[in-house]
């Protein structure tokens, strides 16, 4: 059977050059974009009976567009300035370019990791003596406390957002050749929408071993994995797959 429709259980991709869209022209393929799982922010009361006072810290390790989001939303309903001499350290360029939707980036101390939490460590370990707050999600992966903590430094985590499940009922009667996964968290969506959800010619695709491990965990078998030496990206996973099954 053909690859002919594939179902990305995220957003649609924002910029016109995303390779998703390069992907559907060049092989001719109908690919959809339906978050699984999205974000809610939780209220400053709940941040405050975390025992979280802004005013304590003097450094922000930000993971992430959400985190950025969420940390000055609190700040607002706290009535918070956050001050000029406040450190940012970000995971990601991306993440340090979006806070520029808060502060004015050339007049801030903002120290921006390469990719991987790991990196950021690194920068984050010379500044032993700053108190940092990490905003979160209720959902963190259990190593970004560790390699905290291993740093022997003086942080704290707030959950300021949570990880909801989306409301996908309007897919009950629509079926893809290929669902795309990229955290364990859509996987558990895929399942409390559709609790008696069977495979049988639907192939799965999942990003990141967590992933992999919760799918399969799951019941479900994983026909396209990613990343690998091979196939470092989704989109290239997902062509190679294609290729090899629409020549048959």
């Amino acid at each position: 059977m053909k690859v002919k429709t594939i179902l990305v259980s995220q957003p649609a991709p924002k910029t016109e050059n995303s390779p998703y869209f390069d992907l559907s022209e060049k092989q001719k393929v109908k690919i959809d974009f339906v978050p699984f799982i999205h974000v809610e922010g939780v209220n400053a009361r709940e941040v405050r009976s975390q025992k979280i006072d802004f005013s304590k810290y003097s450094a922000i390790i930000l993971t992430s567009r959400n985190a950025v989001d969420n940390f000055f939303r609190i700040a607002e309903e706290m009535r918070f300035t956050v001050p000029d001499s406040m450190k940012y350290f970000c995971q990601s360029e991306a993440v340090a370019y979006y806070l520029q939707k808060y502060v004015v980036y050339r007049k801030r101390k903002i120290y921006v990791g390469t990719r991987t939490f790991a990196e950021l460590t690194v920068l984050i370990k010379k500044y032993k003596d700053e108190k940092f707050l990490l905003p979160s999600s209720d959902k963190l992966k259990p190593i970004i406390p560790e390699m905290l903590d291993d740093l022997k430094i003086n942080w704290d985590r707030a959950i300021m957002f949570k990880t909801v499940v989306s409301d996908l009922s309007d897919l009950e009667n629509v079926f893809y050749d290929i669902l795309v996964f990229f955290s364990p968290s859509g996987i558990d969506s895929l399942f409390k929408n559709f609790p008696n959800f069977k495979q049988n010619d639907t192939k799965i695709a999942v990003f990141g071993n967590s992933t992999i491990k919760a799918a399969t965990e799951a019941g479900l078998k994983c026909n396209i994995q990613a990343p690998t030496p091979e196939t470092p990206s989704m989109t290239m996973a997902l062509e190679k797959f294609i290729i090899e099954k629409n020549k048959k």
